[in-house]
């Protein structure tokens, strides 16, 4: 699995991202899993056509133990585990996630 690990961080600065997102409305079906949404406009023309029976398409952010937080750099479909539309990350669907998780630790004063 292509993933983006950020570690290091301090419980308390975890705790911190895990109330932000569920704030947010992004928890995942299991603790310490959260779903970030990936923005129609960065979807390939296959994730497009398949939008109506297999989106909305996400990245999983998940708390990896007590210090790391792991991005994975698969696009989902949330309706849907096996489909040609779930696929790893266009470069631009990767920048996008990976700057948007960027500038949301550094929002919360967390340097990455």
């Amino acid at each position: 699995m292509r993933t983006y690990l950020i570690e290091d961080f301090l419980p308390e600065q975890l705790e911190l991202v895990c109330q932000r997102l569920a704030g947010m409305g992004l928890s995942g079906s299991l603790d310490g899993i959260y779903y970030l949404p990936v923005p129609l406009d960065l979807l390939t023309d296959e994730q497009r056509e398949h939008h109506g029976e297999c989106g909305p398409y996400i990245f999983v952010l998940e708390i990896a133990g007590e210090t790391s937080l792991k991005l994975e750099l698969l696009v989902r479909a949330q309706a849907k585990l096996r489909c040609s539309c779930v696929m790893y990350a266009t470069n631009e669907q990767r920048a996008y996630i990976m700057d948007y998780l960027d500038g949301f630790l550094r929002e919360m004063g967390i340097s990455v």
